[in-house]
């Protein structure tokens, strides 16, 4: 899971520097080209097949993350990467949210002051990074990394789902591939100001980022999904918040990047309530399920 939020941190970067190069849409394409041509060689190479009994639910979980893929990376385009990262993380605390709403609405729990406790504290977090600091184009497009944390947690309750069905790591990764290179490409061909993808002077710098940052979005997507497989969940999902730390070391380092006491102060208060919704969210999951729950959350939201 370190490994993995390193190479999303550096996604990040990449797809920061390449914005000045490429379109959003051309990175998505890009991206899932790339993600394809990687888990087509892994199959080739370990077996397996990408012939898949449920192409509706990997259809739909494509298009959700694609969504959230969309935003994350329009976000990096104008916000310091941290900043970026951090917005898109709190799709735990978005979770959260969702679950412990349903589980209200449906009358079947108890209200968990202190799971809505930890869901206020994260949003004062946001509301101290959304200080009205920003310049107006910031303030767009971190309200849209934001939304994309949102579309993440329905994301995530998707995979749940596919993984609960019994589909391995590298087949949701592939379709998840293939519906982001058609929601590039469709994007290039039918967005005002599109065109032919890639249909313009290219440069070395241009192309390294773009194959870097496919790669690196690629690798970390398998490595994180292998450790939620294999390790503690908690301590899986708890590790991923080091990307924040990863994001804000490599915007200091290139960018000269200062969030100043607020942004700091909003970035801890986030990270402390996304750990504290992890835990929540874990502890959810271990409970036993009585015999007259109906059908889990995540399989009602495919």
């Amino acid at each position: 899971m370190l490994f993995a939020s390193l190479m999303f941190s550096i996604m990040g970067v990449c797809v920061k520097l390449a914005a000045e190069h490429y379109s959003i849409s051309e990175i998505l394409l890009s991206r899932g080209l790339i993600g394809m041509l990687f888990i087509v060689a892994l199959i080739v190479l370990k077996g397996g097949t990408l012939k898949t009994p449920l192409p509706r639910q990997h259809m739909w979980r494509g298009v959700i993350g694609v969504i959230s893929l969309g935003m994350w990376f329009y976000s990096f385009s104008l916000l310091p990467v941290a900043t970026a990262t951090t917005l898109n993380y709190t799709s735990s605390i978005w979770l959260a949210a969702i679950l412990l709403g349903t589980a209200w609405w449906r009358s079947k729990a108890r209200f968990e002051w202190g799971m809505a406790a930890t869901i206020l504290l994260s949003f004062i977090g946001v509301m101290l990074l959304l200080r009205p600091s920003f310049a107006p184009e910031q303030t767009v497009a971190a309200l849209v990394a934001l939304g994309s944390g949102l579309v993440s947690a329905i994301a995530y309750l998707q995979v749940r789902q596919l993984g609960q069905l019994g589909e391995p790591e590298y087949r949701v990764v592939f379709y998840f591939s293939t519906v982001s290179a058609l929601a590039g490409l469709a994007g290039c061909l039918g967005l005002p100001g599109g065109g032919i993808p890639f249909w313009h002077p290219h440069n070395l710098e241009g192309l390294s980022l773009l194959i870097a940052l496919s790669v690196s979005a690629t690798v970390g997507q398998i490595a994180m999904t292998r450790a939620y497989r294999l390790g503690n969940p908690l301590l899986t999902a708890n590790l991923q918040y080091t990307g924040i730390v990863f994001s804000s070391i490599l915007g200091i380092v290139i960018w000269q990047d200062r969030l100043g006491w607020r942004g700091w102060l909003g970035t801890i208060v986030i990270l402390i309530g996304g750990l504290l919704a992890t835990f929540y969210n874990q502890r959810k999951a271990r409970a036993p399920i009585p015999l007259h729950t109906e059908k889990p959350l995540a399989e009602e939201t495919a």
